[in-house]
């Protein structure tokens, strides 16, 4: 896979609308994607599967991961007036919701257009303007006028999907994308370019690939995915949230173009340290600029592969500016460093390795 290649499925990714409980269009993407790389299923939760080819059966079994949703929105109901009664998807700050550009998925498939409606300034109380938003009293305007024409000529009622709606940029003077979704899309290209990198390599190790769902709604896919798999060691791709922009640079831990973060722990997960600290040691060696963070916040897919019958787990993430919000910025070095590092890591564990995560050795 060239470089374009790269740009372009980060680009195609971005703009797959996948919500938690809603994967299928970035699920049936992937299988495209990975096809040549192997066997590739998908179960009934929308976990993508991909068994390299050259795996053996009889080896160390790594599971390479990254989810598949984002966050978004649900209809909860319609409004008399047409609007849409709406209920989140994964964590949103409530402030960065009004006026935003959604896709709704009706009953029969169909994307419409619809925005987060606001109150005119006209009309605003001085209370109103202070006010922060209250999720609950929210509404999204398809363009109705009654709420028999959003259910008998739209086609949306209770149960539809909500995405937002950007297009993905790149901009190669900077290298830098802009768009939506980044967490975790640009895991989910990274899942493929690994796949890419590792094709045709002779490696002591059987590599068993899933793309999880449900992530941002608490990490429900990857309980599955690492049940069906049964991993003795597994390495996650996550689009991790920036703190480049508001901390000081003593407390930066994550930052654009600083390489691939990987994670200590969060509130979630506490990295096995001898398989984190070979990855630290690794990046060094092979000059893969890098950072370590340890976070007060947030949950990974990490989480509950580790719980489920404790394989030495990592956390590889890939910098991503203004998570959970409609735009977000991602620069392509840092993807490339993400996938080098990952593919250099698989391509030297071996069973000895691999025991000595575990003290074994």
């Amino acid at each position: 896979m060239n470089e374009q290649q790269e740009i372009e499925l980060i680009k195609k990714f971005s703009n797959l609308s996948g919500v938690a409980g809603f994967e299928m269009d970035v699920a049936k993407f992937f299988q495209q994607q990975v096809k040549a790389y192997g066997k590739t299923h998908i179960d009934g939760m929308f976990n993508s599967y991909v068994e390299r080819r050259q795996n053996t059966g009889d080896r160390t079994v790594v599971q390479l991961d990254a989810h598949a949703d984002s966050v978004g929105f649900i209809t909860q109901a319609v409004r008399p007036n047409g609007l849409l009664k709406f209920v989140p998807l994964g964590g949103w700050v409530p402030t960065n919701i009004p006026a935003m550009k959604v896709r709704v998925r009706n009953r029969v498939g169909q994307y419409i257009k619809g925005v987060v409606a606001t109150k005119p300034p006209h009309f605003m109380t001085t209370a109103e303007r202070n006010a922060v938003p209250v999720i609950a009293d929210l509404s999204i305007d398809v363009g109705s006028t009654s709420r028999e024409e959003t259910i008998n000529d739209f086609q949306i009622d209770t149960g539809c999907p909500i995405f937002v709606d950007v297009d993905c940029e790149y901009f190669p003077s900077t290298r830098m994308f802009f768009g939506k979704d980044f967490d975790n899309r640009v895991g989910a290209a990274a899942l493929v370019s690994v796949l890419d990198q590792l094709d045709g390599q002779d490696l002591e190790v059987d590599v068993s690939v899933a793309l999880s769902t449900q992530e941002e709604v608490g990490t429900r896919g990857a309980q599955v995915t690492a049940r069906n798999i049964d991993p003795d060691v597994a390495i996650v791709f996550e689009g991790c949230p920036c703190d480049d922009t508001f901390s000081p640079e003593w407390l930066a831990q994550t930052g654009l173009k600083r390489g691939p973060m990987l994670r200590d722990m969060d509130t979630s997960f506490i990295a096995n340290p001898f398989f984190e600290q070979y990855a630290d040691d690794l990046a060094t060696a092979k000059q893969i600029p890098h950072t370590r963070s340890v976070r007060t916040g947030g949950g990974v897919n990490g989480a509950p592969i580790l719980y489920y019958r404790g394989a030495p787990t990592i956390v590889v993430g890939i910098p991503v500016r203004y998570e959970h919000t409609a735009y977000n910025w991602a620069n392509l070095d840092d993807f490339q460093n993400a996938v080098r590092l990952v593919s250099q890591i698989i391509a030297s564990l071996d069973e000895k390795t691999i025991a000595s995560f575990k003290c074994e050795s």
